[in-house]
């Protein structure tokens, strides 16, 4: 049998299965499988599908549930016999589940729980369709068979991805669209024939100027049409998340949902926001569940949780009424919120044996009244301590993603000699701030929401215009420190960029935030109303300093960082600063 090419395979109809040995008198007969052919090579196409990826929204799932402790299935498992749910995924017609609830609540697991049930029923459908087929008919299933078996099963496209309010990367509807679009190409790579023509003229600016969400808006919906995505599954977490044209997402959302066409089935996730719940009620045969009104279920999740959480409480190990009381204490306290019992278990964690059930006691419910007395304890450290933790926790909400241990330490303008111990600062932050893999991450986006509105002041003491004023002249003080000429000692000014290999330590880590944000927080600093910023770009002031003698550099280094159209977008961006939109 000859062997069979995933592209070259979708050219002409054809009868893939024909040296197929039987048993006895048993016959086999699979009918043409019709598909389409398009002319892309491979290079191409796989160009296209990397330039359209931000971040991996899979590895964005990983990263989530291991900054939560893991994904744990007594949290979810109640979703998965939900009549709401089950009527989603049996009923046809039944094509969008909207999955609401206040900060907290855990819609963020759940929705990862689904993603992994459904993935892996539809490994288990796959696996049984072909066994049950072919032993059916009496097939030897030679390995070469079994592997081209694989091509003939139809199976659902699983899609998914996770809108994170605190990372501009993952903060806007052309994200969402990008991530959406790599996961479904990564499991359905000939789908990309629906925008490899434009991507062929255009490159990677396709996908990011200012047309890209309505080419990305049609590019999708004309591949959620194709029935090679016939059944296709579509989950959003955190639509509330979504701060750059959350209107034009949800109109997507609808369009896709009424489409006829459009095979698809959609889950999204969003706190109680009546804007949302307006344009999605526009959908139709939409379901919305509601997790204030499960509240025995999610009471249920959370006592499975703070089980969980008190087993692994290394002060209790052994001593089974102390656990008893902690647990029983915790389940009555927690009010239905996963936040509150993951942010109390971490503060116990800290606590000796004998003070645990004191300190859980003073632990007050609800998560504004918790992040409050988090906030006090910062406040009675000592002066410069409190101050250094100020510093760092102003810098990481005002970022536009989460910063490196290295982007941190010189933004956050800590004492050179304190920036170089900068996870013992993250630890006195009070359980507002996680390290995990050398970058820091607010925890929750009711955290900046809290340090944005409630704490602002203690947090902010200048005010929004002065902490983005700060982090522009920080960004441009290490630039200028840093940027030199040949920043990779390559020696020859024609090096392709693909032979490029990141030297280590890489003189750029710790400017390579400065480089594409440096403007922006100039912008936001002017948006906030204050002068300071306006001396800035005067003739001769730090921008135009900066611009003089580091142009180049930093154009060299854009490159280096693999994202030279960036420099374009910084200076469009700066020109609008100084005369206005055209």
């Amino acid at each position: 049998m000859a062997s069979v090419n995933s592209d070259e395979s979708m050219a002409r109809p054809t009868n893939l299965v024909r040296d197929v040995n039987t048993y006895g008198q048993s016959r086999i007969q699979v009918g043409n499988n019709y598909t389409e052919v398009h002319n892309y090579n491979e290079p191409s196409r796989n160009r296209c599908i990397a330039d359209l990826r931000l971040t991996d929204p899979r590895d964005d799932k990983t990263r989530i549930e291991q900054t939560k402790g893991g994904l744990l299935k007594d949290s979810y498992k109640w979703i998965l016999d939900h009549e709401d749910f089950r009527r989603w995924r049996d009923d046809r017609e039944s094509r969008l589940l909207w999955i609401k609830g206040d900060a907290g609540k855990g819609k963020t697991m759940l929705l990862c729980g689904i993603i992994d049930e459904l993935s892996q029923s539809q490994t288990e459908m796959t696996n049984a369709s072909e066994r049950g087929l072919f032993s059916n008919l009496g097939v030897k299933m030679s390995r070469r068979f079994t592997k081209l078996s694989l091509s003939l099963t139809p199976s659902r496209p699983l899609s998914f991805f996770f809108c994170q309010g605190t990372d501009s990367r993952l903060n806007g509807a052309v994200a969402v669209l990008r991530g959406l679009m790599y996961v479904l190409l990564y499991q359905q790579p000939s789908l990309v024939s629906h925008i490899q023509d434009r991507y062929d003229h255009a490159g990677r600016r396709l996908f990011e100027d200012t047309n890209a969400l309505y080419t990305l808006s049609q590019a999708l919906l004309s591949m959620l049409r194709d029935r090679r995505a016939k059944g296709c599954y579509m989950i959003i977490d955190a639509l509330d998340e979504c701060e750059q044209d959350l209107p034009q997402l949800l109109d997507f959302i609808v369009q896709s949902n009424t489409s006829a066409s459009a095979h698809v089935k959609w889950i999204v996730s969003s706190r109680n926001r009546p804007d949302i719940e307006q344009q999605l009620h526009r959908a139709a045969s939409q379901t919305r569940l509601s997790l204030e009104l499960n509240g025995y279920h999610i009471a249920q999740a959370v006592n499975a949780y703070v089980d969980h959480q008190v087993m692994h409480l290394i002060s209790l190990k052994g001593d089974k009424p102390l656990q008893d009381q902690v647990r029983d204490e915790m389940r009555r306290r927690a009010g239905g919120t996963f936040l509150w019992a993951a942010l109390v278990a971490q503060e116990l964690q800290k606590v000796q044996r004998w003070n645990v059930l004191g300190v859980l006691k003073e632990m007050p419910s609800g998560l504004t009244p918790l992040y409050e007395r988090m906030m006090r304890r910062i406040q009675q450290l000592q002066p410069e301590d409190s101050e250094f933790c100020r510093l760092v926790i102003s810098a990481a909400t005002v970022a536009y993603r989460p910063l490196r241990l290295c982007e941190l330490g010189v933004l956050s303008g800590l004492p050179r000699n304190v920036s170089g111990d900068l996870l013992s600062v993250v630890g006195m932050c009070a359980s507002f701030l996680t390290a995990r893999d050398d970058h820091i991450y607010l925890i929750h986006q009711s955290v900046k929401d809290f340090l944005t509105c409630k704490a602002s002041n203690a947090i902010f003491q200048g005010g929004f215009a002065d902490a983005h004023h700060t982090m522009f002249l920080k960004s441009i003080q290490i630039m200028s420190d840093t940027l030199r000429h040949d920043m990779y000692d390559l020696h020859h000014p024609g090096t392709s960029i693909d032979d490029v290999r990141r030297p280590e330590p890489d003189p750029l880590a710790s400017v390579r935030y400065s480089c594409f944000y440096w403007i922006d927080h100039l912008r936001d600093a002017m948006s906030h109303g204050t002068s300071r910023p306006i001396d800035d770009l005067q003739s001769d002031g730090i921008v135009h300093q900066f611009l003089s003698k580091k142009y180049l550099y930093w154009l060299e280094a854009l490159s280096l960082l693999r994202d030279m159209p960036e420099g374009v977008v910084t200076m469009t961006k700066l020109e609008i600063l100084l005369i206005g939109p055209a």
